[in-house]
């Protein structure tokens, strides 16, 4: 198994600062994606300026990441964490998606997404929130 596994912050509206904030913090390089690079017939004119990825690499091999909740998905500040499963094969990871969607809820399919990855998240059965990116 060749996949890493980093933890995933959702925010309402203040993804950007927040992620600043952590690189001011922690340092790292950093790399933010707004909605609007990545057009959709869904998207909501509100969200084009929000974080659809951001991600703070640090030298020490560890990856935090974090976006904007769009409108229209849940908001609820109190359960922004996901689990990512990121860098992987994209069978071995559609087969790890699928297993953890067992007894659990699919947010998202597992499928190819609109940068070219492919992508899925879902709820397990415990309620963890997790999202699976392969871009391979």
């Amino acid at each position: 198994m060749a996949f890493k596994i980093s933890p995933y912050i959702s925010f309402v509206d203040n993804a950007a600062e927040a992620l600043e904030f952590y690189q001011s913090v922690l340092g790292g390089t950093l790399n933010i994606s707004k909605m609007s690079e990545y057009p959709s017939p869904e998207l909501d004119e509100a969200d084009a300026d929000k974080v659809m990825h951001g991600q703070l690499e640090l030298e020490n091999g560890f990856t935090l990441m974090a976006s904007d909740t769009p409108t229209g998905m849940p908001r609820d500040e109190g359960a922004n964490l996901s689990v990512t499963i990121f860098d992987g094969d994209a069978e071995e990871l559609r087969g790890i998606f699928e297993k953890l969607a067992d007894g659990g809820s699919v947010v998202v399919p597992f499928e190819q997404a609109p940068w070219g990855d492919w992508f899925g998240m879902l709820s397990d059965r415990f309620g963890v929130q997790w999202m699976v990116n392969s871009g391979a």
